[in-house]
């Protein structure tokens, strides 16, 4: 089969595409033809080996997974002993990233515990996106956040995955909705309903003197104090990602900014797959409409990988069908 292998930190360079074995299912594992897949910070980082943090958890010198890639979607071709979720034929989708990687590739074997069945109203390529970022949103906007009907929210990194995931999902309250990013962007967030977008390459959202109730993070690229600034006494500011020197000021502020400023500050442990039902739900009433950058060639991953790095793309940037 063909993937992508990974075998040394670096930029598009350290990633080939290179013919290798078919894997074959172990106990509780599945055999997947992959149909699509799509790229993720996870893959950012992993490629490069930044922050150092992913070293630690994914080798030091050179990457113990040889083969990228977290959310997909495809059929199974093949059962492992004592998997009992799953047939041959069933169509599934899903965030692999707690059981391996390995969605750059026509195959891969995972435990059964890392999928879900794939609606049959719901693309291949349109399951590929929605995993993790919708996820990310809905447990940030709602398990973490607590949205409410009437609140003003703002969402920073609004025109990748997370951010309009989180617009169709905020709009199930009747909010109203600002949107932080740049470029080409801004017009089309405007288009898909965001109320508001600010430019942050020509204005900064913590110094323009605006409040929200709920501010929603896929940056997490300014000082704790700064994001305090621009929420409302009581205001909430959850995180899903970000800066990784940031996230650990969150984590070790987060009580005395609440002590202080009386205002709360969050960050999201996704639960992987957790709620997709309720993904589903808005995705059959034409609520979520994924945006999709592609679908693009697998032997375009690498560039694709450095392409989502810099932040041009907006919505999710999905690899899919393999035979093109």
């Amino acid at each position: 089969m063909r993937a992508i292998i990974q075998e040394k930190y670096g930029g598009p360079e350290a990633l080939r595409l290179k013919d290798v074995a078919q894997p074959s299912p172990r106990k509780n594992e599945v055999l997947v033809k992959i149909l699509a897949a799509s790229i993720n910070d996870y893959d950012w980082c992993l490629m490069r080996g930044k922050p150092f943090l992913y070293r630690l958890m994914f080798g030091l010198l050179k990457p113990k997974q040889k083969i990228p890639g977290m959310e997909l979607s495809g059929v199974i071709e093949g059962l492992g002993e004592g998997v009992q979720e799953f047939n041959v034929g069933n169509a599934v989708y899903g965030d692999i990233s707690e059981h391996g990687f390995g969605g750059f590739a026509e195959y891969v074997c995972v435990n059964e515990k890392a999928l879900s069945l794939k609606p049959e109203f719901m693309s291949f390529t349109d399951a590929a996106s929605i995993p993790h970022a919708a996820l990310l949103a809905k447990q940030g906007l709602i398990d973490v956040g607590n949205i409410q009907p009437g609140n003003k929210v703002l969402i920073n990194g609004a025109g990748g995955g997370v951010g309009t995931f989180a617009l169709y999902i905020a709009k199930q309250y009747g909010v109203e909705v600002t949107g932080v990013d740049t470029g080409h962007k801004l017009s089309h967030m405007l288009s898909i309903g965001y109320d508001h977008v600010i430019d942050y390459t020509r204005s900064d959202f913590t110094q323009n003197g605006l409040q929200y109730d709920l501010i929603l993070d896929a940056k997490t690229n300014r000082r704790p104090t700064d994001y305090m600034r621009s929420l409302v006494p009581g205001g909430q500011y959850v995180t899903v990602g970000g800066n990784l020197g940031r996230l650990l000021q969150m984590v070790v502020l987060k009580r005395w900014v609440r002590r202080i400023h009386k205002k709360a500050i969050d960050i999201v442990s996704l639960k992987s797959n957790k709620d997709l039902a309720y993904i589903e739900q808005l995705y059959e009433a034409g609520k979520i409409t994924p945006i999709i950058d592609g679908p693009h060639k697998l032997s375009d991953v690498p560039k694709l990988i450095a392409y989502f790095g810099q932040g041009k793309h907006t919505g999710k940037v999905v690899v899919a069908p393999w035979d093109k």
